[in-house]
């Protein structure tokens, strides 16, 4: 597996509901987490894909992260869908192709946030690597129903070929060194406060 490349990079957020942030695990931390990693994307100019699974009955994606990804200007897509892994759904795969035109899913590097681990997160990882996309999971801004679900669907997903990482290894991968003009402006949002979690 390489390294974070902000290039060929697309980050993808997965339904992160009102309904669903109230019962999973540390659903402070993930909230955190994924509000980070999309102000960062914006720094490094890296595309997003936000999912909410069935809207209509789960509700939206929670305000407060909803409202980073509204006010972010990178290209984005916001996608409702009914099957639980993302892949199930062929707008998913199309949203890729149009905010990473130039990178064939052999090349592409999917940067994922969301919930619930063992069932849409697992399910969207383990068909993206079957796809062909490299995988990386950041652990936590991952959760579901409790920290035994959690802890084992990281475990599949890396048995699977997924990289388990985190946000912050994600943002200096895709900054390389400290001369990279958006150093200064990630290290600000780093200094911001640390979600707090395990």
């Amino acid at each position: 597996m390489e390294l974070a490349d902000a290039d060929r990079s697309v980050v993808v957020v997965i339904d992160l509901q009102g309904k669903l942030m109230d019962m999973v695990h540390r659903p402070a931390l993930v909230k955190a987490t994924a509000k980070r990693l999309l102000r960062l994307a914006e720094l490094f100019e890296v595309p997003v894909v936000l999912t909410e699974q069935y809207p209509r009955g789960l509700g939206e994606t929670h305000p407060d992260v909803l409202k980073v990804f509204e006010d972010i200007d990178v290209p984005k897509k916001r996608l409702a869908k009914i099957s639980f892994g993302c892949c199930g759904d062929a707008s998913f795969e199309q949203a890729l192709s149009e905010l990473r035109p130039e990178v064939p899913p052999e090349r592409r590097q999917l940067i994922v946030v969301g919930i619930e681990a063992h069932v849409c997160v697992m399910q969207t990882v383990i068909e993206s690597l079957r796809a062909g996309n490299q995988v990386q999971v950041c652990w936590e801004g991952v959760s579901g129903r409790g920290a035994e679900y959690r802890r084992w669907a990281l475990e599949r997903m890396q048995q699977a070929g997924a990289v388990i990482t985190n946000h912050e290894s994600v943002a200096f991968e895709w900054a390389r060194d400290k001369d990279h003009p958006r150093f200064k402006a990630m290290s600000a949002v780093m200094k911001e406060g640390q979600p707090s979690g395990e």
